[in-house]
C-alpha cells in the first residue's frame, strides 16, 4: 500500500511542471511513461513481496520448521517495519537527492529479499522480513510524491495513477502468480525471483528515471492534528478496520483452502480473486469522480456477502470460486477508494491524511497476520470468515453514516 508526504516541487527551473498557459498545452505535453513506469514496478515489487508468503504458507512452515500460524508473522513483521518507520524515515531522509534516496530502498530490499530465500533459521526470516518492510516503507513514502514531480501539471493525476497501479495489479497478478511459481519451483524461488526483478529495477531508476532535490527541513506533515478534520477520522477507522477483516483471511488463504481439502486450488482461486479484482479496479476507475461513496459501500457489502458464503458454504468447492469472485470484485478498488476518500477529506492536510492512511494500512496488515495465527491456533481456519463478516459490519455503518464529510454523497468538484 503506498502514499506520500512527499509533495515538495523542484526548485529552479522545472518547465515539464508548468502549464502552457495556453489553448492545446496538454495535447503538447505529455507523461515520462518510462519512467513512470519503473516506479510502478518498484511499487507492484514492493506490494507484492508484502503479501507473497499468504499464497505460500504450507511450505515455508514445513522449510523454517515452524508452525503456519508463525509462518504467517512474516506479513506481520512486514507491515510492523513499513508502519514504525514510513514517517519517521521519510522526515529523516526528506533532504536526501529523491534517486539517491529510492536506489538506497531498493538497494535494501534486494539484500533482505535474498535473505528470506536462502534463510533456513526463523528468526534470521523474520529479521530480513523486517527489513524489507522498512525498505518498503521509504520507498512507498516517496514514490507517489515522485511522479507527481516527473509530469507536468495538468497530467500530475495521471501520473500517480500509473505510479500507483502497482498495488493492485500485486494483489490481483502478483501473489497469484508468485504462488503458482512457489508451488511448481518452490518459495524460495519466488523470493529469489523478486531479487532478481529488483536488479533489474534498480538499472532500470539509474539509466530512465530524473532526479530532485530533497525537501527542505521543516515540511514534516503534522499526522495527528489532521484527525480533527472533518471526515478524516472515518475514512481512517474504515481504512483499518477493512484492511483487517481482509488480511485476517487472506494472509492465511492457502491455510484455509488446504483445510477446506482444496489446497492444490489455491493458485486457481486466487487467480479467480485477482481477475476480479482488475475488473474492480477499473469500474473504480472509471465511476470514482461522482460515485466514491456508493462504490465505497457497494465494495464493502461485496466482500461481506463473500464471507458470508464462506462462512456459511464453505463445503461446496463452486461456492468458494464464487465467493473468491465477489471478494475481488470489492477488494480491487478499495486502495484507489481509500486513498482518495483520504484525500478529500483531508483538503490542505492530504498529504498529512495520506501518510497517515499509509500507517495505519500496515497497521492493520500487521493485526490482521496476528490475529488470524492466533483464531489458527486457537478456533481454526473456519473462524476467519465468521470474523471477517462481523468486523465489515461496523465498516458498512461509518461509511454509510459519514455522507457529509468522509464519504459524501458529492465528491468535491465533482
Amino acid at each position: 500500500m503506498s502514499t506520500s508526504p512527499d509533495t515538495a516541487a523542484a526548485p529552479g527551473k522545472d518547465t515539464r511542471a508548468a502549464p502552457d498557459g495556453q489553448g492545446g498545452s496538454e495535447e503538447r505535453q505529455k507523461l515520462p511513461l518510462f519512467a513512470l513506469l519503473a516506479l510502478a514496478t518498484a511499487v507492484f515489487i514492493t506490494s507484492l513481496t508484502e503479501t507473497l508468503p499468504a499464497g505460500l504458507l504450507p511450505a515455508m512452515s514445513d522449510d523454517l520448521h515452524v508452525s503456519e500460524s508463525a509462518t504467517g508473522q512474516t506479513v506481520t513483521i512486514y507491515a510492523i517495519g513499513t508502519a514504525l518507520t514510513a514517517i519517521p524515515l521519510t522526515a529523516a531522509t526528506s533532504a536526501w537527492r529523491r534517486k539517491v534516496l529510492l536506489l538506497t530502498a531498493m538497494g535494501g530490499f534486494a539484500v533482505a529479499n535474498t535473505v528470506t530465500a536462502v534463510s533456513s533459521v526463523y528468526g534470521v526470516t523474520m529479521a530480513a522480513r523486517f527489513v524489507a518492510g522498512v525498505a518498503a516503507g521509504l520507498a512507498w513514502a516517496l514514490l507517489a510524491g515522485y511522479a507527481r514531480r516527473m509530469a507536468p501539471v495538468p497530467l500530475q493525476g495521471k501520473a500517480m495513477a500509473v505510479a500507483m497501479a502497482g498495488i493492485p495489479v500485486a494483489l490481483s497478478l502478483g501473489v497469484p502468480a508468485g504462488t503458482f511459481l512457489g508451488e511448481t519451483l518452490g518459495w524460495r524461488t519466488a523470493f529469489l525471483s523478486m531479487t532478481a526483478l529488483t536488479v533489474v529495477l534498480l538499472l532500470w531508476i539509474f539509466a530512465a528515471v530524473p532526479d530532485y532535490p530533497g525537501q527542505a527541513r521543516g515540511e514534516r506533515p503534522k499526522v495527528l492534528g489532521t484527525l480533527r478534520v472533518p471526515g478524516v477520522a472515518p475514512v481512517m477507522f474504515v481504512t483499518l478496520v477493512f484492511v483487517l477483516a481482509h488480511t485476517i483471511l487472506y494472509a492465511y488463504v492457502a491455510t484455509y483452502l488446504a483445510d477446506l481439502g482444496m489446497g492444490g486450488d489455491t493458485d486457481l482461486v486466487l487467480l479467480v480473486f485477482g481477475a476480479a479484482s482488475l475488473v474492480s479496479i477499473w469500474i473504480v476507475g472509471a465511476q470514482i469522480h461522482r460515485r466514491l461513496r456508493a462504490l465505497t459501500i457497494a465494495s464493502t457489502l461485496l466482500v461481506a456477502v463473500s464471507a458470508a458464503l464462506l462462512a456459511v458454504l464453505a463445503d461446496n468447492t463452486a461456492l468458494v470460486y464464487v465467493a473468491a469472485l465477489l471478494w475481488g470484485l470489492g477488494w480491487g478498488g478499495v486502495p484507489t477508494l481509500l486513498q482518495t476518500a483520504a484525500g478529500d477529506a483531508g483538503g490542505e492536510s492530504a498529504d498529512a491524511a495520506q501518510a497517515m492512511l499509509v500507517t495505519l494500512w500496515n497497521v492493520a496488515m500487521a493485526c490482521g497476520a496476528v490475529i488470524g495465527g492466533i483464531l489458527l491456533d486457537l478456533i481454526g481456519s473456519d473462524s476467519f470468515p465468521w470474523t471477517m463478516l462481523l468486523l465489515l459490519l461496523p465498516v458498512l455503518a461509518v461509511v454509510v453514516l459519514a455522507r457529509s464529510h468522509g464519504f459524501p454523497a458529492k465528491r468535491p468538484g465533482a
